[in-house]
């Protein structure tokens, strides 16, 4: 029986992670590409032996997902893999057709499939949509934790975009200095070094079997920190879901972080201090709709930030979370509320944008009054620097959630945003961890 022929669709995260757990040892179908989309700079790589196995010797090629049509005609493709995240349930079906029309079947790969069984309890923070606030949810999780006496290991969504991938197969994250270590983009540095602040052990790469083996040997529980609005790659005993009422409805028009939604144990609607009653009312209506036995949890991200009176009334630019404003489509992040809030000048950022940076504008049209921290490589974080420099403002405000400053030297005055999660009423985190914990038998 001759071999399924198959090209996985991603964006250097989940698709990697499909391949290792399903195919790569698989002798019924034969990877013949991989093909990259939302990251720039990921295609035309290979995944390495070393991570592809004694069935693909040579690697497998990653291509940009434009060539799908010749790559489906060249390798005579059977099935395409929809192995990526945070999409419109409309472009989903768009790509669904565009498959079908070319000939192959397209597959969407679920849980059962996909999931690793962990030996140590796992409590993962997903959301339905990039930009909710997983991270300031995942800070608060794992310091609760600390707090019961418990050592938790994070193990972080992968973004794995260094073009060497056999430095990023299992990687364990302790000081700051292993961020440079690994050569940690702008976006990894983001979601690392407030965990590593925390002196919360953290791995991230490539192959997750690896990686758990090794994160078991010291945690007595394992966190899992989701990415954009991907399901977790490990089997939850607890699935923590953030919902945002700024963009209310995209909790069940997004995928897969619908599919969140529904499998979800607890359900954190966040954001609630800054966003609007009805547009908080409807995605708890939602919520109650698709998951009626969700326990709800509301929430706030209170923002602070560094010296308010030293931009009030001063022309700022605003440099946001990149990923948040640019595929999770806000217009805005914190850093653009904290400024509006102390009585900032907001500048648009877009005449003073070079290269990528200014590509990226013109990808992600709905952005005017923010800068997305976007830093996928040096090049592209040189142009970043550049672009604040050019910028024609008194100071410069950073909504992102580390120090830009440690990436890219900013020659003006600067003030920092920070943001950490509130729960307001019962149930809270408190709650439900300590029943967790007990369930477990952890203490």
């Amino acid at each position: 029986m001759s071999k399924k022929k198959v090209i996985i669709m991603g964006a250097a995260g989940r698709d990697f992670h499909n391949f290792n757990v399903h195919f790569r040892d698989n002798e019924d179908y034969e990877v013949v590409a991989f093909t990259a989309e939302q990251i720039p700079g990921i295609g035309d790589r290979i995944y390495p032996p070393e991570l592809s196995g004694p069935l693909y010797p040579d690697g497998i090629k990653i291509y940009p997902e434009e060539m799908l049509p010749e790559l489906v005609e060249k390798y005579d493709v059977e099935q395409c893999i929809l192995a990526y995240s945070d999409l419109p349930h409309e472009v989903v079906g768009h790509k669904i057709a565009w498959v079908n029309k070319l000939g192959p079947d397209m597959r969407l790969m679920g849980p059962k499939t996909t999931m690793i069984q962990s030996k140590k309890p796992v409590v993962a923070v997903c959301a339905v949509r990039t930009g909710c606030g997983k991270s300031q949810t995942s800070r608060r999780v794992n310091q609760i934790l600390v707090d019961m006496g418990l050592k938790p290991v994070n193990i972080r969504h992968p973004m794995p975009y260094d073009p060497d991938l056999t430095t990023q197969i299992a990687q364990r994250y302790e000081k700051l200095e292993d961020m440079d270590k690994y050569r940690c983009t702008i976006e990894e540095r983001e979601e690392y070094e407030p965990m590593i602040n925390m002196g919360v052990i953290l791995y991230a790469g490539v192959d997750y079997g690896r990686i758990i083996e090794q994160a078991e040997k010291e945690a007595d529980v394992i966190t899992w920190d989701g990415g954009n609005n991907d399901f977790p790659f490990y089997k939850p005993d607890l699935l923590i879901v953030i919902a945002d009422p700024h963009r209310p409805s995209h909790e069940i028009l997004y995928y897969p972080g619908e599919t969140n939604l529904r499998m979800a144990d607890v359900v954190i609607i966040n954001k609630i201090d800054t966003a609007d009653y009805e547009d908080v009312e409807e995605v708890r209506e939602n919520i109650m709709i698709v998951n009626p036995t969700a326990t709800i949890v509301d929430a706030a991200s209170p923002l602070t930030i560094d010296d308010m009176e030293s931009i009030k009334g001063k022309r700022v630019i605003v440099v946001e979370d990149g990923p948040t404003v640019t595929h999770g489509e806000m217009p805005y992040g914190a850093g653009y509320i904290a400024a509006r809030k102390a009585g900032a000048i907001i500048v648009d950022p877009r005449p003073f944008a070079v290269g990528s940076i200014e590509q990226t504008f013109e990808k992600y049209s709905h952005l005017e009054d923010v800068l997305p921290a976007m830093g996928y490589g040096k090049k592209q974080t040189a142009e970043l620097e550049k672009t604040i420099n050019n910028a024609d403002v008194d100071a410069v405000v950073i909504g992102t959630p580390i120090d830009l400053t440690r990436i890219v030297k900013i020659s003006k005055p600067s003030v920092r945003v920070r943001y950490d999660l509130q729960e307001i009423g019962r149930p809270n985190l408190d709650d439900v961890l300590k029943e967790f914990v007990r369930k477990h038998g952890l203490k």
